[in-house]
C-alpha cells in the first residue's frame, strides 16, 4: 500500500453503491486519475462537498502497489480545497455550460490515465479561474481554452501563414483538415471563407489578446465559435456533448 498526494481539478463524479462516488480528476503530477471517495454522499459528509466538479483540491490517495494508477481504483482518503471555482460558475447558466465543456475537453485530451499532462492541467486551472471571476464573456473564455488545448496537444491551428505551404498571410480560406488558413494554391475541397474579423478574433484568443477579443462583434464571435467547434471535432473525431448547450 502506498500514499500519494497531488492537486487537481474535479472533472466529474459518478455514484457508486449507496454512499460512495468515483471521482475523476485531472491532477498536476499524475494526469487523469479516477479514485473512490467513500461515504461522500452522506448528508453529514463535509468531505463530499470538496469533491464536486470545478473544485481545485489538494488530494491524498491510498493505492495498492507502487503506482497511483494500477489494477484497481485508488481511494481518495483526504481532500483540502485550494479554490472552489464552482461557486462562481454554477449559479450562471452561460458560465456553467462553458465550464462543463472545458471539463469535458480536458478529459477527452487526457484519455490515458496516469500520464502527466501538466500543460493541460495548468490551462484548465487558469481557464476556470478566469471563468469564475467573470473577467470575459464565457463563450470567449471557452473558445480560448479550446484553441489552447488543441495547441498544447499538437494541433495548433494557423490563423496567419498558410497551414500547408507556410506562405505569409493573410489568406481568405480556412480548412479544418489542413490545419487552419490556406492560400489560394493550397485550397482544398471543403474550405470555407470566413470573415477577416472572425479569423482575427481566433488569433487573438489563441495568443491571449483579450483587448481585441472583447471588442469583437457578436456575429463574428459566433462565426469564430463555429470554426473552433468544427476544428475541435475533426481532431477529437467526435464533438463535445456539452457544446450544444453553450450560449452564444
Amino acid at each position: 500500500m502506498s500514499l500519494f498526494r497531488d492537486d487537481g481539478i474535479v472533472l466529474r463524479t459518478q455514484k457508486l453503491g449507496e454512499a460512495d462516488r468515483i471521482i475523476t480528476l485531472l491532477t498536476r503530477g499524475h494526469g487523469r486519475v479516477r479514485a473512490v471517495a467513500r461515504g461522500v454522499r452522506r448528508t453529514k459528509s463535509k468531505f463530499g462537498a470538496r469533491l464536486e466538479p470545478f473544485s481545485h483540491v489538494d488530494v491524498q490517495f491510498f493505492a495498492r502497489g507502487g503506482e497511483l494508477v494500477g489494477r484497481g481504483l485508488p481511494l481518495c482518503t483526504q481532500s483540502e480545497t485550494i479554490a472552489a471555482y464552482g461557486g462562481g460558475i454554477v449559479t450562471d447558466y452561460a458560465r456553467y455550460t462553458a465550464g462543463t465543456a472545458m471539463l469535458e475537453t480536458a478529459e477527452r485530451f487526457t484519455d490515458h490515465e496516469g500520464e502527466p499532462a501538466v500543460q493541460q492541467y495548468l490551462l484548465l486551472v487558469g481557464g476556470l479561474r478566469t471563468l469564475a471571476r467573470g473577467e470575459h464573456a464565457p463563450h470567449l473564455v471557452l473558445d480560448a481554452f479550446l484553441l489552447r488545448s488543441l495547441a498544447v496537444n499538437g494541433y495548433a491551428p494557423s490563423f496567419d501563414s498558410c497551414a500547408k505551404c507556410g506562405l505569409p498571410g493573410p489568406h481568405r480560406f480556412f480548412s479544418v483538415s489542413s490545419g487552419g488558413v490556406v492560400c489560394g494554391d493550397c485550397r482544398v475541397p471543403g474550405s470555407v471563407v470566413p470573415s477577416c474579423e472572425a479569423i482575427g478574433l481566433l488569433g487573438a484568443l489563441l495568443t491571449g489578446d483579450w483587448e481585441t477579443a472583447d471588442a469583437c462583434e457578436a456575429r463574428h464571435v459566433r462565426e469564430g465559435s463555429g470554426l473552433v467547434a468544427a476544428y475541435l471535432q475533426w481532431h477529437l473525431e467526435r464533438g463535445l456533448r456539452s457544446l450544444r448547450y453553450v450560449e452564444q
